[in-house]
């Protein structure tokens, strides 16, 4: 089936797992055939494109994820990568980032980053120029200044006009619980009030148009493995709010020795399960990346019915599968030697 860009595009049911194996000398299920790798959340198929040619060009999986990464920066995917998007309950647009080195075991994350484009390549220089692993906020800004960066404005004409839209909708959605004047009917300012029992913590507002992080995995043709996240995170959003994206484990986590994965959806919901690193996990315990991906996420299906979100994932022995939840399908993007440009594929929800 072709999409409306000409790409190929395959209808999956419930989750997948693509491979073609081969036999190694040792008797292992090795799939080098199918590295180099690159997969993302979403048909983002022009990141996707830059991760596969600066792999194939360099077959260094962090610049690839990094590049990758950065070009749905400069692209503004969807409106909720990069710049101009997502505008918090002040109008500001911030941005949150993550990268994570297989052979290393190493990453470098940033989160409310103001003022600065360029959050996976800030995120990079957290985990080459720090002995630290998470910069938040104006200190994050100050950071990227001194490594080189350029401090700019995140506001574009999108993220203002969707900004004094919903200030012109009573601002609606809102994020506020327990608070006067009442938010789902008023601004604020606001003040606390005695909790509620039965309050809903459920984003109904996230979907995919208003909040689909580029997760991304690259693996080289030795296969080593690199992981990354880039987000401008939920709309209208309280100032300082971080989602899940520039959380190890959460957005995105690798195992070098497994595989990785990477995950999209309610970053308020999908932090408190370490759907990621669950989902590695499994793999390591002999899931496939489809079952390792649909489990995880029917951990947090448990808790959380109403949840959206899904993930991707990639073993070590080349098998790639996705899953998702609250949505009626997920698509995602991917691209090997084996792959006749980009593959674009989606897969039907739990």
């Amino acid at each position: 089936m072709l999409s409306k860009s000409g790409k190929l595009l395959l209808l999956l049911i419930g989750s997948i797992d693509l491979s073609t194996s081969q036999k190694s000398n040792n008797g292992n299920q090795l799939m080098q055939s199918n590295f180099p790798f690159v997969i993302n959340t979403w048909p983002f198929v022009k990141a996707t494109e830059k991760a596969w040619q600066v792999l194939e060009k360099t077959d260094d999986p962090l610049s690839s994820v990094e590049q990758g990464c950065s070009m749905c920066e400069e692209l503004r995917c969807d409106g909720t990568v990069g710049w101009g998007g997502s505008p918090d309950e002040n109008g500001e647009t911030t941005l949150d980032a993550l990268i994570m080195d297989g052979p290393k075991h190493d990453a470098g994350s940033v989160a409310g980053l103001r003022r600065i484009k360029n959050a996976i390549s800030v995120a990079r220089a957290v985990m080459e120029h720090t002995k630290h692993t998470l910069l938040v906020g104006d200190a994050a800004t100050q950071f990227a200044v001194e490594m080189g960066f350029k401090e700019q404005s995140l506001s574009h004409i999108d993220s203002v006009n969707r900004y004094l839209k919903w200030l012109n909708s009573s601002c609606q959605p809102n994020f506020r619980l327990s608070v006067s004047p009442n938010p789902m009917t008023n601004c604020g300012p606001y003040e606390p009030i005695e909790p509620s029992k039965k309050s809903d913590k459920i984003n109904v507002n996230i979907n995919q148009k208003s909040h689909d992080t580029i997760g991304m995995i690259a693996v080289n043709s030795q296969g080593n493995i690199a992981v990354g996240t880039s987000t401008n995170g939920a709309a209208h959003k309280i100032p300082g709010r971080v989602g899940d994206s520039p959380i190890i484990g959460s957005g995105a986590y690798v195992d070098n020795e497994i595989g990785a994965a990477c995950g999209t959806g309610d970053g308020d919901v999908l932090m408190k399960f370490l759907p990621s690193y669950q989902t590695v996990e499994s793999m390591r315990n002999g899931m496939s990346p489809s079952e390792a991906s649909e489990d995880a996420l029917r951990r947090i299906v448990k808790k959380y019915p109403k949840f959206m979100g899904a993930i991707v994932a990639v073993d070590k022995n080349g098998r790639h599968g996705a899953a998702c939840h609250g949505l009626d399908e997920f698509q995602f993007s991917y691209a090997s030697r084996k792959t006749n440009g980009i593959n674009v594929e989606k897969v039907k929800c739990i």
